[in-house]
């Protein structure tokens, strides 16, 4: 086991370092910034569509799940620009995956949006 900080400290340290991954990814990730807002917008949109509260929360969820999957893939393209600025078919692959996943994350979004809202007709 790691030396370190244990029980409260290490829940306040924890919490520190995640509020600084958060302003870290506003400051230099234009991705997150534009899909953080889309988040905002479409979950106070969410409050007057006329689904019930399990749908809302599902519709949420994706929205949610888009930001997880954007700071994950922030932090993997951190990593390979960190190793090197020289093109690897391996850090191409890393990016391009990190990339995939975020565009399935936004399909989830308009796949479950959609069959909500089009059942609601």
């Amino acid at each position: 086991m790691k030396p370190g900080a244990t029980g409260i400290t290490r829940v306040i340290n924890a919490t520190k370092y995640s509020m600084q991954g958060l302003k870290a990814a506003w400051k230099n990730e234009a991705a997150f910034r534009q899909e953080s807002v889309l988040l905002l917008i479409l979950t106070a949109i969410s409050f007057v569509l006329p689904v019930t509260l399990i749908e809302q929360l599902v519709m949420i969820c994706t929205l949610f799940l888009v930001v997880i999957v954007e700071l994950i893939n922030s932090a993997i393209e951190a990593v390979v620009d960190r190793i090197g600025s020289e093109h690897h078919e391996l850090s191409g692959r890393a990016k391009d995956i990190g990339s995939a996943a975020v565009f399935v994350s936004l399909a989830l979004v308009v796949i479950v949006w959609a069959s909500i809202l089009l059942h609601q007709i």
